[in-house]
């Protein structure tokens, strides 16, 4: 499984988010083994950028456990409050191919 989680975040807040977004996504490499990855949108609107985290590969097992640790840790760096509005999170997965 595959989760893009996508938000907005005030330009002023921007530098301060990105130093504890790598800060979580560090703890929840070394706890999962998952490497998190970090997009922004080109460009600003209305003074705000548009930033996307991105983890691969979390095994099916591990999905909720992953997702409940990711959401503690973003809540003890306080990212809820460097953002605006909510996160949006969307899950992919792979496509099985027919043989």
């Amino acid at each position: 499984m595959d989760l893009y989680i996508y938000y907005r975040v005030s330009a002023a807040q921007a530098q301060q988010l990105h130093g504890k977004l790598k800060a979580v996504q560090a703890v929840l490499q070394g706890r999962f083994g998952i490497a998190g990855r970090l997009k922004r949108r080109p460009g600003e609107q209305d003074g705000a950028q548009t930033w996307m985290e991105i983890y691969e590969h979390i095994p099916s097992d591990h999905e909720q456990e992953f997702g409940r640790a990711l959401e503690r840790a973003l809540a003890d760096a306080g990212i809820p409050a460097l953002i605006d509005g909510p996160r949006h999170v969307e899950r992919f997965e792979d496509v099985a191919t027919c043989a």
